[in-house]
């Protein structure tokens, strides 16, 4: 449980989502993120030497992504910060906050800065040379992206498709294309939400219009208006599609889509937050974090457990959850989630969720967590919980409480 870790209310942003070779898809993630982070501090009067400690998430490797962290911040300007740079497939923006949070907590630092960014967009292809290979020695190659989209590199210890562990969970618990097709479009329905009055609440953690950069980051070249990219649906165009897998039961609709972005959260002691807080009476307190893994091939599993962790961490029960926000790559996740914890499922993500703005890997989780937050603070205040699965059968959660002091 912690005790001393807390978000400044303000302290985190996030960049539209980009469907796939969209307006980021040629943009260096790492690049875009640092570009991105110097402006939203600045807006914010932070200075990159505020922090003591800074945590990059990023999955996907682009040119120099070696360098990570210490690259990232010699572009933000804070030469002699230090911290780790993680990789932990869509649990990265959770696993970033997790790492953090224990520093803070331990006494180590006083003010991370967590910064998550990915492209799936012109992904790499990388070439393993093996000199005793057959043909005298020709390489192995993996195209990052593309071949995990195609199934030609199946998930390796289970030998199969991803989407092939929401059928099997679909399959387990009875969960047909229809039951899936109707949480859809509650799940667009909420979305709407977050676009009503130009934008709203997406203009609370985003800055909209975006300007979307040239490579250089020396000029403006076009500007996007929110998540671009997401297709509104209706029953009729669900009634159409067909299973992915032949004889399942998950379409593409049920699924999330490959995207690009980033999102950042700052994370602090209280006397921290306080001091960076766009308004001291929020507060925003970190109580808990868990992670575990579900048997295997059955990742849409994975929150629940993680979930219970974390409940158990943060010493809360589900029933005083007001707000729940899942990274929910196939729609079966909220459904299993719903059956084994009792929580509406029509109340689960608010606003929206990653099955509908995509799926850029690390800073998924990041943008859910943020999303979290500002749905408590437009409710008053309250517990929330953000979970979600992995590569791996993986899941992690996190509890939150927001107190506002102007409700009380």
């Amino acid at each position: 449980m912690y005790r001393h870790v807390e978000i400044p209310y303000g302290c985190y942003w996030s960049t539209p989502f980009a469907r796939w070779q969209g307006s980021l898809a040629n943009l260096h993630s790492l690049q875009l993120a640092a570009y991105v982070a110097r402006g939203e501090l600045d807006k914010r009067n932070i200075a990159p030497t505020d922090f003591d400690h800074a945590v990059l998430g990023m999955t996907t490797p682009q040119a120099y992504s070696f360098h990570g962290l210490p690259w990232f911040l010699s572009l933000l300007g804070a030469k002699e910060l230090g911290g780790p740079t993680v990789s932990q497939a869509c649990a990265t923006g959770t696993r970033c906050v997790n790492i953090a949070a224990d520093e803070i907590e331990l006494g180590r630092a006083s003010a991370s800065l967590i910064v998550t960014c990915d492209r799936t967009s012109n992904g790499p292809l990388v070439t393993y040379l093996d000199s005793n290979g057959p043909g005298g020695g020709r390489p192995d190659d993996e195209h990052w992206i593309l071949d995990s989209f195609f199934g030609k590199t199946p998930v390796p210890f289970a030998n199969e498709p991803i989407v092939n562990t929401a059928e099997n969970c679909a399959k387990q618990y009875r969960i047909d294309t229809e039951t899936q097709h109707a949480l859809v479009l509650r799940r667009y329905e909420q979305y709407r939400a977050a676009l009503a009055d130009s934008s709203a609440f997406l203009k609370r953690f985003m800055t909209l219009p975006f300007a979307v950069p040239d490579k250089k980051f020396a000029r403006t070249v076009k500007t996007i208006d929110g998540d671009e990219g997401v297709h509104d649906t209706d029953r009729d165009k669900l009634a159409k599609l067909k299973p992915v897998t032949p004889g399942g039961t998950v379409t593409y609709a049920g699924q999330t889509h490959p995207a690009d972005g980033n999102a950042a959260i700052v994370v602090a002691t209280r006397e921290r937050a306080a001091e960076l807080s766009r308004d001291k009476d929020i507060r925003i307190e970190v109580l808990g974090i868990g992670q575990a893994r579900a048997a295997e091939k059955m990742m849409p599993l994975a929150p629940v457990p993680a979930t219970k962790a974390a409940l158990a961490d943060a010493d809360v029960a589900i029933g005083k959850i007001d707000a729940v926000k899942s990274h929910n790559p196939f729609i079966v996740n909220d459904i299993v989630f719903a059956r084994e914890t009792g929580y509406d499922v029509d109340k689960i993500n608010n606003y929206g969720c990653s099955l509908v703005w995509g799926h850029p890997h690390a800073p998924t989780a990041t943008r859910g967590i943020i999303e979290l937050i500002e749905e408590l603070v437009v409710r008053g205040g309250g517990y929330g919980l953000f979970q979600g699965c992995a590569a791996g059968d993986f899941g992690m959660a996190t509890v939150l409480r927001v107190t506002d002091a102007r409700k009380h």
